[in-house]
């Protein structure tokens, strides 16, 4: 009697997913579990094809697999999903939003404390390892100095 389906290695081929990670997707619930032959090797279905294509796709958006699995679960069971995913994808612009704000931050506080190492170091000043890194320190064991007298002769 011939099999009606893929197996999972043409299920891998077709959607770039490897054997493991359809394993994984199955365990996970976001994938229904495949039927088995008589000798355990899974058989999937078209259906699950597309789902493992819309999980590739989701991903590429930046959607976790649990946020995939909610989104899967509602479908499933008969709800339309997409006011779930615009949540989920507004929640994600705004955790962007964040670190881009913290990548500007940083990279401010990195500026500065390359202008101030350049400054010390052009006035002859140093720390006792390094003045980049020391100067960055909340622990403050003398006051900075912040003008320096160049003698000119």
């Amino acid at each position: 009697m011939p099999r009606s389906g893929f197996t999972i290695g043409e299920v891998s081929q077709q959607t770039g997913f490897s054997p493991k990670a359809i394993r994984i997707y199955e365990r996970k619930g976001l994938l229904a579990p495949a039927h088995r032959t008589s000798s355990g090797y899974r058989i999937f279905q078209a259906r699950d094809i597309d789902v493992l294509l819309f999980i590739r796709q989701a991903k590429s958006i930046g959607l976790r697999l649990d946020e995939i699995k909610d989104v899967l679960e509602l479908q499933r069971s008969g709800q339309k999903p997409c006011e779930t995913v615009l949540t989920l994808l507004g929640a994600h612009i705004a955790e962007i939003d964040r670190a881009v704000d913290d990548l500007i931050a940083l990279r401010a506080t990195l500026t500065n404390a390359c202008e101030q190492a350049r400054a010390s170091l052009d006035c002859g000043e140093g720390g006792v390892i390094c003045e980049i890194i020391e100067g960055q320190s909340t622990v403050v064991r003398h006051p900075p100095t912040e003008i320096c007298r160049t003698t000119v002769g």
